[in-house]
């Protein structure tokens, strides 16, 4: 599973499928799961934002369902890219997040991501003695989320002291800011681990550019250097089918060490789409709804409702999705989700 990270997977953020009376939509949350795999997907990443953080409220209590749900579901299906690397997503202080590993680690999953975003007064040697303690029970996979989406400022010298956490699988890097990217990429350049720590953009407005680059850092060991290898994301949460292509072409490009003017173009095209599912002109409030909307379209979804009834499509949302997805049809993977839909819907 290790050396799959490595490679570079598309590892799409799992949405949560409810009913009208937003209870769990088991049928349909089932039926994401195996248009994932079918679609190619490597990975699922469970219990992260795009799952929604309220599943860990008592008055949902739906964490272990979900986790247990989507791991039992995948491993009943036959993924077109073998069996996937299972990420469970890692919230809340300390003990809670401890708690939150061992049930991942209990069903099976591989690797936890972890978010800080309820430390937010925490000094850096606290959030680093708490990635240690979640370390201790499974494999990490850091986690730069953006503050509005509910993450906070790691600095560089943050990410320089968790490299050297010797269970540190992955970093997602997600702050959808270029400096910050950088000062992920730098960290892991200069504790000697490039190749050894997996490098996955959740940088929505920018993941082609992210996968397509080759990072070239000085450092005291000489010039290291590092590619972002695979995505885990929720724009990738629909249209994956897409998305695994395009990672298959970023990587035969990489090796190619050219990169076509058409894909710069497809790259503004992907942020643009971007743009109208994650409601970025209204400051991402309608993030999760946007993804929902594209998946209710497609027939996966029978509703865009979230567990937070103030979740929903942001006024000319709707209208931007419809554009987008006219806009670019190459994007889209409706004719595969057409042809498989009833399949799923009964798995």
């Amino acid at each position: 599973m290790l050396d799959r990270l490595r490679d570079g997977l598309v590892i799409p953020a799992h949405p949560l499928a409810l009913t009208r009376h937003r209870k769990l939509d088991e049928r349909r949350q089932r039926a994401l799961t195996h248009y994932y795999l079918a679609a190619g997907a490597g990975g699922l990443a469970v219990g992260v934002h795009t799952t929604q953080f309220a599943i860990r409220e008592p008055k949902h209590g739906l964490l272990r369902t979900v986790l247990e749900l989507a791991a039992r579901t995948a491993r009943e299906g036959t993924a077109e890219a073998g069996q996937p690397v299972l990420i469970a997503g890692i919230c809340g202080r300390t003990p809670q997040a401890v708690g939150e590993a061992e049930l991942a680690r209990e069903l099976g999953y591989h690797v936890g991501l972890v978010s800080l975003g309820a430390l937010r007064e925490a000094t850096e040697r606290e959030l680093i003695a708490h990635c240690r303690a979640v370390g201790h029970t499974i494999p990490l996979m850091g986690f730069y989320l953006q503050p509005s989406a509910g993450g906070r400022l790691l600095p560089f010298a943050f990410w320089r002291r968790f490299v050297e956490i010797p269970n540190v699988m992955a970093i997602k890097i997600a702050p959808f800011n270029r400096y910050q990217t950088l000062d992920v990429v730098r960290a892991v350049a200069q504790a000697g681990r490039a190749g050894d720590i997996a490098l996955y953009t959740g940088n929505d407005d920018h993941i082609l550019l992210d996968l397509l680059t080759k990072f070239v850092v000085p450092t005291a060991r000489g010039q290291q250097r590092l590619h972002i290898v695979g995505g885990l994301l929720g724009q990738w949460a629909c249209w994956t089918k897409r998305a695994v292509e395009l990672l298959a072409r970023c990587k035969q490009l990489r090796r190619a060490r050219i990169v076509p003017f058409e894909l710069l173009t497809c790259a503004e095209q992907l942020t643009d789409a971007n743009a109208a599912l994650f409601d970025a002109a209204r400051g991402f409030a309608g993030c999760i709804a946007g993804i929902h909307e594209v998946l209710r379209r497609q027939g996966l979804l029978a509703n865009r409702l979230c567990l937070d009834r103030h979740e929903q499509l942001s006024p000319g949302q709707a209208a931007d999705i419809t554009r987008v997805s006219a806009a670019y049809p190459q994007l889209t993977d409706d004719d595969f989700v057409r042809e498989n839909l009833d399949d799923w819907l009964r798995g």
